[in-house]
């Protein structure tokens, strides 16, 4: 058995004093090594430590000023488009479903809602939140696939309706502040602000037809902006949220307007009519690329339709002559003195005028131009 020397009484005490300083001080240092636990409980004296005075701010600035009036002013008019499909659960159980979300705006006190064609496209049914979170049940009234337009009516009281105030895009200029106001990702009554960073731009639309005269801003518009009002200082509308140039998907500070002007235009005939009222020239057209060949811009006319408005004015379409060769036929380059470089542009400058209009139209017949006036006909 190991003999172990046995521990002296003064040896035990000071093996003791030892240990219990140790202990002391581990725990003093695991006490300080705890962040911010002693300033929390006070001064050492046990004093209680006071938060730091709050500073008066002072007036807001005057531009603030603008901006919160502005926000305060028109957001009213402006809604939460929920759009709806019908799925089946069983044989006799369909249910309305929550598809997507956008923005719009009020357009009259008669319920008329304007939003983008591509929010509601496809859906089943939509449902329209106003700013006081009442919902109403919403049917459309007409669509513009070439211009992204619709137009949706609900059924609520004049009171609770507080129309846009309309401006116009014609004299606007890069570098003046826009303000947009939507409900991106889901987030309703969002307000951005931005200047618009380019004029004169061209988008395509759901149909692949050319929009003209865009607004670009860069104001961030986001998914579930689209179809929501671009503001001038103002408030007035000058123009409708409809895409934005983006790799992915969010916003990158370029995004795109319908031009108010257009959209003064189109929403009148969609609660007229249900679409765009379009006057008739009545010709075919070649296909661009024959001209580009030929280094001409313009309107190439394959066929010119018997009776129709192009005929009373003598237009001339493509034809064959007696050895084989094809003999081109006119080519339109401008309908009331808008320059026509495609067939989108003849479209929209068609749009532009009402049947029964008298135009002038700028033909060009072999290596000469001239000049014709034309009555519009009424559509098909």
């Amino acid at each position: 058995m190991e003999h172990r020397p046995a521990i002296g009484r003064s040896a035990w005490r000071v093996w003791l004093v030892a240990f219990l300083a140790g202990a002391a001080g581990a725990f003093i240092v695991q006490k300080v090594a705890r962040p911010g636990t002693a300033m929390l409980r006070g001064a050492p004296d046990g004093a209680p430590v006071a938060p730091q005075p709050v500073i008066a701010r002072g007036d807001l600035a005057e531009d603030e000023k603008a901006t919160i009036e502005l926000f305060r002013r028109t957001s009213p008019s402006v809604v939460y488009i929920t759009t709806l499909s019908r799925q089946a659960f069983g044989f006799l159980d369909v249910e309305e479903v929550p598809r997507g979300t956008g923005s719009g705006f009020l357009w009259d006190r008669e319920g008329h809602v304007v939003t983008n064609y591509h929010v509601i496209q496809g859906a089943g049914a939509a449902r329209v939140t106003l700013h006081d979170q009442s919902v109403w049940p919403a049917t459309l009234v007409g669509a513009a696939p070439d211009q992204d337009l619709v137009v949706l009516r609900i059924r609520a009281p004049a009171e609770k309706l507080q129309p846009v105030l309309v401006g116009t895009s014609r004299g606007l200029q890069v570098g003046q502040k826009v303000f947009a106001i939507g409900n991106p990702f889901g987030l309703d009554f969002t307000l951005t602000t931005g200047i618009v960073s380019a004029l004169g731009r061209s988008i395509s639309a759901m149909t692949g037809r050319k929009i003209g005269d865009v607004i670009q801003t860069d104001a961030a518009i986001n998914p579930g902006n689209s179809g929501g009002p671009l503001l001038d200082s103002a408030g007035r509308l000058i123009g409708v949220n409809t895409q934005i140039a983006s790799p992915s998907g969010a916003s990158a500070g370029i995004g795109f307007a319908v031009p108010v002007d257009t959209v003064n235009r189109v929403v009148p005939e969609l609660v007229a009519h249900g679409r765009v009222v379009r006057p008739r020239l009545g010709i075919a057209a070649a296909p661009e690329w024959v001209l580009r060949r030929a280094g001409v811009e313009g309107v190439l006319v394959m066929s010119v339709a018997e009776g129709s408005a192009a005929a009373r004015a003598g237009l001339r379409g493509t034809s064959r002559a007696e050895d084989g060769s094809i003999v081109l036929g006119d080519v339109v380059q401008s309908l009331g003195g808008r320059k026509l470089a495609s067939l989108d542009d003849l479209y929209a400058a068609l749009e532009d005028h009402r049947p029964g209009d008298t135009v002038k139209l700028r033909v060009l017949r072999g290596d000469k131009a001239r000049d014709v006036e034309v009555r519009l006909d009424e559509p098909e």
